[in-house]
């Protein structure tokens, strides 16, 4: 008896993890999964360079990772929103020095000082982020995540496009409709 209590209890904690997961605002991807190709060759000492996906031409770090922008940040306000878990999920791009170096980005590049001393990479005024949900380079799983994460344009224009379709390795359970939603991170 007690065994049989235990095998759904656990599944359903489980399901509770990723269901919440994709319904607290830093869950539940929205992009693909597919790679994209890097439209540079010299990219290699650039802290941000551009790459080709199904969304367009979109700004990557020097790994191929994709970055974003979140909509509840100010754009040229000097500051992130995002602290806290939001972070653990959409760690900042940083950068080294005040002038990083860019590649075929053509917004203005410029940094932000977070709390923590680190400089933050910002592209026509808006902060820059990655997704934890971004497994490899050119993935854009982030795209579109609660409505207010976005790729951006190599001029810094957000793009706002449906994500790519994506497949059966990328996708993420659809959030609860039944409980409120939880802050958007």
């Amino acid at each position: 008896m007690r065994r049989t209590l235990i095998v759904p209890t656990v599944l359903a904690a489980g399901l509770l993890v990723l269901t919440s997961c994709g319904s607290d605002g830093y869950g539940g991807g929205g992009g693909s999964g597919a790679a994209a190709t890097s439209s540079s060759s010299t990219s290699g000492n650039a802290l941000l360079t551009t790459a080709d996906t199904d969304l367009g031409t979109i700004v990557v770090d020097g790994s191929g990772r994709t970055v974003y922008v979140f909509d509840h940040d100010t754009q040229g306000s000097g500051a992130s929103s995002c602290s806290g878990q939001c972070l653990q999920a959409w760690p900042p791009v940083v950068a080294d020095s005040a002038d990083p170096v860019v590649d075929g980005v053509t917004g203005e590049i410029g940094t932000i000082t977070r709390d923590d001393g680190t400089l933050q990479v910002t592209l026509d005024g808006w902060p820059l982020y990655r997704w934890q949900g971004d497994a490899a380079p050119g993935d854009t799983t982030g795209q579109g995540v609660q409505g207010v994460w976005w790729v951006v344009d190599t001029d810094g224009t957000r793009i706002t496009d449906a994500a790519a379709p994506d497949t059966p390795a990328s996708r993420s359970p659809a959030p609860s409709t039944s409980a409120p939603a939880g802050p958007v991170y």
